[in-house]
């Protein structure tokens, strides 16, 4: 597709994190540097379970004095706000969820420009409302957006984008290697450097202690990475999501989210660096054949 596009993010939702304690309260809690999500600047981040595991990824910036998270949906929003809540104890914090709050994707050649962004990963400002920014994990994935619901499509179609589907991002972010939410992660089962949040901007190492931080720091300086979620292009049908990956009779990864031939799979680095440049898998009737990704990470071309 040529041309800037826009696709409004029905699976997502947007919770509200206000109060005089709000980024105190987040700092201690996920694996990003709250102080850098203002209104000129987003985060990508994740809530982890106090053993490291995953349960939340998330994009995160100001609007106004009230931090925005553009989440999962539906009852995974409820599921995060309940844990949220349970942390506040007497912080001066206010949880709320912005049902009027539409989270939008935008992409094409020129987004940057077209939106008054400079084409940094993060870059944000304002917006009718909301706030607008380039995507925090890879600037060439285009930008987010958080605004009011029924405005949403009238203020980006003035900025020059048009109208696709969901299934049109869908192809662009499996395109780029870029995970969404639990259709690629497991809850409490996938861990932040096997899932790319190191490459991907969504670590910082600097920050100090948060829940989950011990394990994933331990990961990062003993090396411990045994598998990866990596980009993969399917030929045949498309394999189910969990489906198991084989490479001479062995168990060698599972699939997650694809579309079109495009896919996402989560592989043992044992295969990968055994395959060399051109690892190819089964799944079922399917092969699956590793992809370098968009980001930089140490991983062989297809």
């Amino acid at each position: 597709m040529t041309g800037l596009f826009y696709t409004n993010l029905s699976h997502r939702g947007v919770i509200t994190v206000g109060g005089a304690d709000r980024r105190d309260f987040l700092q201690g809690l996920v694996s990003n540097d709250v102080t850098r999500a203002d209104a000129q600047h987003a985060i990508w981040a994740a809530f982890l379970t106090p053993q490291g595991k995953y349960l939340h990824d998330f994009f995160m910036t100001e609007v106004g004095e009230v931090i925005h998270l553009d989440c999962e949906g539906g009852e995974r929003l409820m599921d995060f706000g309940r844990r949220l809540h349970k942390f506040k104890l007497r912080a001066a914090v206010d949880l709320g969820v912005a049902d009027n709050m539409a989270a939008v994707a935008l992409w094409g050649d020129g987004a940057a420009q077209a939106l008054g962004l400079a084409d940094t990963p993060g870059a944000g400002r304002p917006l009718e409302g909301g706030a607008v920014y380039m995507d925090p994990r890879l600037a060439g994935a285009g930008a987010r957006a958080m605004l009011p619901a029924g405005r949403a499509a009238k203020v980006v179609e003035a900025l020059g984008f048009a109208a696709a589907t969901p299934e049109d991002y869908d192809r662009m972010r499996l395109g780029l290697g870029l995970p969404d939410g639990t259709r690629d992660l497991v809850v409490e089962k996938s861990i932040l450097l096997e899932s790319n949040f190191d490459a991907l901007n969504g670590v910082d190492w600097d920050k100090g202690c948060y829940m989950g931080q011990e394990l994933t720091a331990r990961t990062k300086y003993r090396g411990l990475i045994k598998k990866r979620l990596m980009p993969v292009t399917v030929t045949g049908a498309a394999p189910a999501p969990g489906t198991k990956l084989m490479r001479n009779g062995k168990e060698a990864g599972e699939m997650r989210s694809s579309r079109d031939g495009l896919g996402l799979a989560l592989v043992r680095m044992e295969h990968v660096e055994a395959g060399g440049g051109a690892l190819e898998l089964e799944a079922g009737g399917a092969t699956v054949t590793l992809r370098k990704p968009a980001w930089d990470i140490a991983q062989p071309a297809s």
